[in-house]
């Protein structure tokens, strides 16, 4: 029996199983079991030959940002009006066959936004190159799923579906429990506060699905069985999505209005270019990129070309934004003096760990390095000798 008929028959006797207190742990054992085969059926191929090649580019700009959904949703149209890149669009599905790259150019910043192949149902299973195109995904800093407003609702149920089967988490944080394999002494689980969803028969049950048993997990907060396997499992990817409408000029304006009080979700009209502003707005709140503008010593800010951090690239420290200008600077750091909303007063004096926020400007000062080539400069500032006269080694006396 094959991995997909495995993943199937899985699914069906959950389907089937009632779910009260007494078949809990039977299920949280059959969702264990289920992540183990998707993880299988996600890794790559031991067997040799050629394969069909992957849909990833090369990462450039501040972010990148996929766009993804169903065929003929309007996904290449919103490519060429954000970007100006032209990619074909057509009456006919499936018209983008590979993946198509364009960058917008917005606040300082550069974002690069990929046009994918639309995915079909069973795309986790591989269905139309659908492995290929959700294996983009997993590498962008938020997800645009484009949904058709005249189609049914349920269309973005399928999406999300799909992609959690294959460990992309859509607009979640990661669980905060505490794991560690360890070589003996058994099992140890302790919670900072009281579990409602799981118990010490469940997690063992669960753990013993992976053959786990000497570990130790700490639980941070209420968690369910799937934050448990999501934490074993250790593949799984969380990122931000923003749910795009599109073709919203179709619909009514009750209807326009119903989709823009729904959470993470925008409507738009790539035909009469309806709300192209809305969207790179929430595509710039939702990224988090923080523009940060550095200057020199007695020399004004140069606000021309900003440094631009996000906590999913290295963080928005000032550590990171040193690592960003050079490797090497981290060492050579001493201070920084710091303008901006981050600061509590113009000019502050932080160390590496201070958070920066957005439109922040940054005075670095390094340490005096002698550049000599003895490691004391062009002049000696000190004597070589020691510094107490009984250290120093007495000279022969000389011969009469």
């Amino acid at each position: 029996m094959g991995i997909l008929e495995k993943i199937k028959e899985i699914e069906l006797e959950m389907a089937r199983t009632q779910k009260n207190k007494a078949t809990e742990y039977h299920l949280g054992q059959l969702k264990a079991r289920l992540a183990k085969l998707r993880t299988e059926l996600q890794a790559p191929s031991s067997k040799g030959g050629g394969g069909e090649s992957g849909f990833e580019v090369q990462k450039y700009g501040d972010g990148r940002v996929a766009l993804i959904g169903f065929p003929s949703v309007g996904k290449s149209s919103l490519l060429t009006l954000l970007t100006g890149t032209e990619s074909e669009a057509a009456a006919y599905e499936f018209t983008t066959l590979t993946c198509i790259p364009g960058v917008i150019h917005y606040n300082d910043s550069k974002i690069q936004l990929l046009d994918l192949p639309g995915i079909i149902e069973g795309a986790a299973e591989g269905k139309g190159r659908g492995r290929q195109v959700i294996a983009v995904c997993k590498s962008a800093d938020l997800l645009l799923m484009v949904l058709d407003a005249t189609k049914p609702l349920y269309h973005k149920q399928i999406l999300t579906r799909e992609l959690e089967a294959v460990g992309i988490r859509l607009n979640r944080q990661p669980p905060n429990i505490y794991f560690k394999k360890r070589k003996t002494g058994g099992i140890s689980i302790n919670s900072t506060i009281p579990l409602t969803h799981l118990d010490d028969k469940l997690i063992q049950r669960v753990l013993q699905e992976y053959k786990l048993h000497n570990c130790e997990l700490l639980f941070k907060e209420d968690c369910t069985v799937d934050d448990l396997i999501d934490v074993i499992e250790g593949n799984r990817r969380y990122i931000k999505c923003l749910y795009v409408y599109n073709k919203v000029d179709m619909c009514s304006l009750e209807e326009v209005a119903e989709i823009a009080g729904w959470s993470n979700s925008i409507p738009i009209s790539c035909s009469l270019k309806l709300n192209m502003d809305g969207l790179l707005e929430r595509i710039w709140d939702m990224m988090a990129l923080v523009r940060v503008y550095t200057k020199k010593v007695g020399a004004k800010p140069d606000f021309a070309d900003p440094v631009v951090l996000t906590s999913d690239r290295g963080g928005t420290t000032l550590e990171a934004l040193c690592r960003q200008i050079h490797n090497s600077m981290v060492q050579q750091f001493k201070y920084a003096l710091v303008w901006g909303t981050s600061s509590k007063h113009y000019p502050q004096r932080c160390g590496l760990s201070h958070q920066l926020e957005d439109e922040d400007v940054v005075q670095i000062v390094k340490k005096k390095v002698n550049t000599g080539e003895d490691g004391r400069g062009r002049f000696k500032t000190t004597s070589d000798k020691p510094l107490r006269i009984a250290d120093r080694e007495k000279k022969p006396a000389l011969k009469t």
